[in-house]
């Protein structure tokens, strides 16, 4: 089996996020064979189209291009307001401005994480929609959505709770079996 190069976004900045400790653990639970880094864009600026006349800012084309090596992305987001968090969107639309924009074709899988006992279920159908229009091939099934999270996670970020880690280990395996069904498929 060759090796799978897949990147996670998380949707919260913060350190002790608990979509921080989901997408950890979603990487944690890759199959053996493939590689996981979760990508900083805590520098992307505001978009405005006025700088990018002047040139892509380099944390962006730096991201992009990272996105574009990756086999998938997994992606991990609170939920703010029965949408994405703004800063999180914001990075989606400016990567998504630049030529070759990296989710076209690229596989990606969504999870959430929140307190309260919906999950992120919210979230997760703007981030799909959003892909869609981008061309990713998002996964579609299984849905991992991590309602009560603040009580299934330790304060060191380890998942606490058998059915979440079961949850989130069925979603990579089926992520990864989907990577490699998009790269026969554009083979």
């Amino acid at each position: 089996m060759s090796s799978l190069n897949i990147v996670g976004l998380c949707g919260s900045l913060r350190a002790g996020s608990l979509n921080r400790m989901a997408l950890n653990l979603a990487g944690a639970s890759l199959p053996e064979g493939a590689g996981f880094e979760v990508l900083d864009w805590r520098d992307v600026p505001a978009f405005d189209s006025d700088v990018l006349a002047k040139g892509v800012p380099e944390s962006v084309s730096s991201l992009a291009a990272r996105l574009r090596q990756a086999d998938g992305v997994v992606i991990a987001t609170p939920e703010y307001n029965f949408s994405m968090p703004g800063m999180f969107k914001n990075m989606i639309d400016w990567v998504s401005r630049l030529e070759n924009q990296p989710f076209a074709g690229k596989p990606v899988a969504i999870l959430s994480a929140t307190t309260g006992p919906l999950g992120g279920a919210r979230v997760q159908y703007d981030v799909r929609r959003t892909m869609m229009f981008l061309n990713a091939m998002t996964l579609v099934k299984p849905e991992v959505f991590i309602g009560m999270a603040n009580t299934k996670f330790n304060a060191d970020g380890q998942c606490t709770d058998e059915a979440t880690r079961k949850f989130v280990g069925d979603q990579m395996r089926s992520f990864h079996a989907w990577i490699q069904s998009v790269q026969r498929m554009a083979a």
